[in-house]
């Protein structure tokens, strides 16, 4: 009996190391991938992922005096933490910091039983920072990042359906590239123009909004006992006492004083985007997704055979699109290729009923 007691703790206390081990493993390559993210960036981003990645090895001290001698004996980290760390030596800091994101809020720690409370609260907090970092990049990217995820998108589904919708109507393989590469250009020019036009257009309301330059530098000769400064505040949000308030205090540092920014701004740069890079991302994606479908018929195939790779690569391109946009929000990417799939599946299946229900057989 004593023997079989003394063996059961026997293997409990391997399973512990194991476990102890893998944890350090994790915490270790968690670690990495700040620093390779930190490689990337500079000033205060930069020193928010050292101080993140210091942390993780905060964490990481934790299981190794747990362990003891055995920590001398490596574990490697779990496939997901070594995936990271290999996507932050190699790809953009979004993509990643997106994964990590979903990483930290995963973590087991509340359940773990040789975690600290501490450490469990500690990555809930990791979770937040690395969602605020996200979030500042993502603003930062929002305009091409937008213009090139949805102009893919787009023209995958609006070419295949034109595609799909010209064969349901018995156009031969002639009319179908004719129509497919016209549809290419247009649409990608339709959606570079569109892009720019939304993007300057935004910019300039943006700009309309910016105070005054002749105001600020009138500040400080202003009527102390008769003004209007406290009505630019009350114009911005600011309830009557707290623009008083605000007023004064900016007269108070006259002569020198000149009106503050509005509380809260941000760069409309950071924003909106670049008007320009915006229509390029959004013409280069849009030719990019239409090409897709064109593709089998522009390397000669014809009938039924094209129609499947079309299909295929269509249907592929979607699901990464989809993904992508699932992953750069934080969520589940499975749901949102699923999502996609689903629409431009749709569209092209209700366009080629409609080119089968007004077909034009022996066209082309």
């Amino acid at each position: 009996m004593a023997d079989r007691s003394s063996s059961g703790r026997s293997r409990r206390r391997r399973g512990k190391l194991r476990a102890w081990r893998k944890k350090l493993a994790d915490e270790q390559a968690e670690s990495t991938v700040y620093r390779e993210l930190a490689a990337r960036r500079q000033g205060e981003e930069r020193e928010i992922l050292l101080e993140l990645s210091e942390a993780e090895q905060r964490h990481a001290d934790h299981w190794r005096k747990l362990l003891g001698p055995e920590a001398e004996k490596p574990r490697r980290a779990t496939l997901r933490m070594r995936s990271l760390a290999f996507l932050a030596r190699r790809f953009g800091w979004i993509f990643v910091l997106a994964l990590v994101q979903r990483a930290e809020a995963r973590s087991d720690y509340d359940f773990a039983e040789d975690a600290t409370a501490s450490m469990a609260a500690d990555e809930r907090i990791h979770g937040e920072v690395v969602r605020g970092l996200a979030a500042r990049g993502r603003a930062r990217m929002s305009g091409t990042l937008r213009a090139a995820v949805f102009g893919i998108n787009d023209g995958l589904v609006s070419n295949f359906a034109l595609v799909l919708g010209v064969i349901g109507g018995g156009a031969g393989t002639g009319v179908v590239l004719l129509a497919g590469l016209s549809g290419l250009l247009a649409g990608a020019l339709s959606m570079a123009a569109g892009e720019y036009v939304s993007v300057s257009s935004q910019r300039e309301l943006l700009a309309a909004a910016e105070p005054d330059e002749r105001a600020h530098s009138s500040v400080p000769y202003l009527d102390v006992d008769a003004n209007e400064l406290a009505l630019v505040y009350r114009a911005r949000g600011m309830s009557a006492e707290q623009a008083r308030q605000r007023a004064d205090a900016v007269l108070r540092r006259a002569p020198t004083a000149a009106l503050p920014a509005e509380p809260g701004g941000t760069q409309e740069g950071e924003v909106v985007g670049s008007a320009l890079g915006a229509a390029t991302s959004s013409f280069l994606a849009f030719g990019l997704g239409a090409l897709l479908p064109v593709l089998p018929f522009l390397a000669g195939a014809d009938g039924a055979s094209a129609v499947a790779v079309a299909g295929a690569l269509s249907g592929l391109a979607l699901l990464g699109t989809g993904s992508t946009v699932g992953v750069l929000s934080g969520g589940y990417p499975l749901p949102r290729a699923a999502r996609q799939l689903a629409i431009g599946t749709s569209a092209a299946l209700l366009t080629y009923l409609l080119g089968v229900l007004f077909g034009v057989s022996g066209a082309g």
